[in-house]
């Protein structure tokens, strides 16, 4: 039985001023609290008023970052009452600015489970430790190395699942009890990291190979027995690793990587969405990638999924997509190709003139694609004369400048509206304002994972899914885009931010009954009524 101030440095069990006089009697409370006994309400409109008197973004991700140490309960009842206002502060972009600080700002490690390469021999005590005796229905792993937008930031990636899990809960009622974080520390390839003896993590270059592999197979088995049928997540690692630990473990278990599959859901959503717009089938239209790294090549994998799933073969469906790089368009004679990008790759024999094929703008005018994703990191990219040569060829071209942060997207939403003449449809990695045009407000979808990973997420949990199928991920793209109302002129290509709530337990209930279907879940019922029977609210025990 803990005594009171051990429930009050407890975040899962402290209600701060709101515990009752009973309550206080009875836990040992007296004295340790104000007189005044709040209710829920008036601590979040507290809360709130605190959190408007700070001045920068990062000094509000410190202040909610203090809630959520202290009452894990205020702190979802607050973000989720302004959930559309502080996503932004809570996850991207700010938490890239608490990344690149996290050693010198560190106070709390918010039951992160660290995990160092060199000690295998802890992992089970470590995950053990950081679960304190909890259930664990889900685990979001990550090593830092490919965190989006700013790259390698070793074990200061920690940042990025505890917000990647602050948005599991906020958005779909993912149980806050219930989850994960974990950061493997492989060392980081970061000089200013390496160099810094603030630095918290192993200072020495990425450990690689059989000893990175071996330990994270340890991690699985040892979990796996820890917590038998938890839900895998990675996320931002790199280049090198990001693919092959996805097909190491999905046909072991719910596995999932959201830079790979969860942008790519996000892409299919929108492609679909933009398509009952024009009326076109999707087996009609031409993709270009820019940007193929495991990003780019996940997306596009995940689109070529629904070409097959309309009835082409895997061989004729790549037929329709290219993916261009660095070097240009990709070809099948490049010795450096990824085995991830190598299917993708397209013969020189296809082209005339395939040496001229060395940016994106000489490949968009060869092969007059109707679809074009960013995901390259170069601001500026998609040029007024690429979006001028697509719709010279699509009566609705498709172009989704993906990167993050805003300074890094591919092109501005205003200048594709105007130089493609009202005519393109547009999403976003970052969310925009409407752009006016001709009379037309013309609103701009956010192609951010929050909308769906939350959702699958919760479908997989909520059904017991011991395995994460491709039919579970294309019913939550097709859930996503059928959230969109494309009646209107200038809708947007993707549901609104503000419908988070609703669009999770859409995609959640959806995954639940593929996952049903597929004879993969191991709860069985009604998709819909699993789904709201797991689902944790931000309430005190009394509410």
């Amino acid at each position: 039985m803990k005594n009171g101030m051990q429930i009050l440095q407890d975040p899962f069990s402290n209600k701060g001023t709101a515990f009752t006089m009973a309550e206080r009697e009875e836990l040992g409370l007296v004295g340790l609290l104000p007189t005044k006994i709040q209710s829920l309400g008036e601590q979040v409109a507290q809360a709130y008023e605190q959190y408007n008197t700070k001045v920068s973004d990062i000094e509000k991700r410190l202040f909610l970052s203090q809630i959520f140490n202290e009452n894990r309960t205020l702190f979802y009842a607050v973000l989720g009452a302004h959930l559309t206002e502080m996503m932004p502060i809570v996850y991207s972009p700010t938490v890239g600015e608490t990344i690149e600080h996290y050693s010198e700002l560190f106070v709390n490690p918010q039951e992160v489970s660290f995990l160092d390469i060199h000690h295998p021999e802890n992992i089970a005590d470590s995950l053990k430790n950081a679960a304190n005796g909890r259930d664990i229905d889900m685990i979001v792993i990550t090593d830092g190395e490919g965190i989006l937008g700013i790259g390698d930031w070793g074990v200061q990636g920690a940042d990025i699942v505890v917000g990647k899990l602050m948005v599991y809960t906020a958005a779909a009622g993912i149980d806050p009890r219930r989850v994960l974080p974990v950061v493997l520390d492989a060392g980081t390839n970061r000089e200013s990291l390496l160099e810094n003896d603030g630095y918290l993590g192993n200072r020495h270059e990425r450990v690689r190979g059989d000893e990175y592999f071996n330990f994270i197979d340890q991690l699985v088995d040892e979990a796996d027995q820890i917590f038998p049928n938890f839900y895998l997540h990675f996320e931002d690692f790199g280049r090198s690793t990001a693919t092959k630990l996805l097909t190491r473990y999905q046909d072991r278990l719910a596995t999932f990587n959201d830079d790979i599959q969860g942008t790519g859901i996000v892409v299919t959503a929108a492609v679909l969405s933009a398509l009952k717009i024009t009326g076109e089938k999707l087996t009609d239209q031409t993709y270009i990638t820019y940007g193929a790294g495991s990003a780019g090549v996940g997306i596009a994998n995940r689109v070529l999924q629904e070409f097959i799933n309309a009835g082409l073969t895997a061989e004729e469906a790549r037929k329709h997509f290219y993916l261009v790089d660095r070097q240009g368009l990709l070809f099948d004679d490049d010795e450096n190709l990824t085995p991830e990008q190598r299917p993708f790759a397209r013969s020189r024999d296809e082209f005339d003139n395939d040496t001229d094929l060395t940016t994106l703008e000489a490949t968009v005018k060869a092969v007059h694609p109707t679809i074009l994703v960013g995901t390259s990191g170069q601001a500026g990219h998609f040029t007024e004369e690429i979006v001028r040569e697509m719709a010279a060829h699509a009566e609705r071209p498709i172009i989704l400048p993906l990167s993050n942060p805003t300074k890094l997207h591919e092109a501005i939403p205003e200048d594709v509206i105007n130089w493609s003449e009202g005519r393109a449809l547009v999403a976003t990695g970052m969310p925009f304002e409407p752009v006016n045009y001709d009379g037309v407000a013309y609103h701009i979808g956010q192609a951010n994972n929050a909308v769906v990973y939350p959702g699958i997420g919760l479908g997989v949990i909520a059904s017991k899914a011991n395995l994460l199928t491709e039919n579970m991920l294309s019913a939550s793209a097709t859930a996503l885009g059928e959230l969109v109302d494309t009646s209107k002129v200038g809708s947007a290509i993707l549901p609104s931010f503000e419908k988070l709530s609703e669009i999770s337990t859409a995609v959640a209930t959806a995954v639940a009954q593929a996952a049903i279907d597929d004879g993969v879940a191991q709860q069985q019922g009604d998709a819909k009524t699993l789904v709201e029977k797991y689902q944790w609210h931000p309430v005190y025990g009394e509410d």
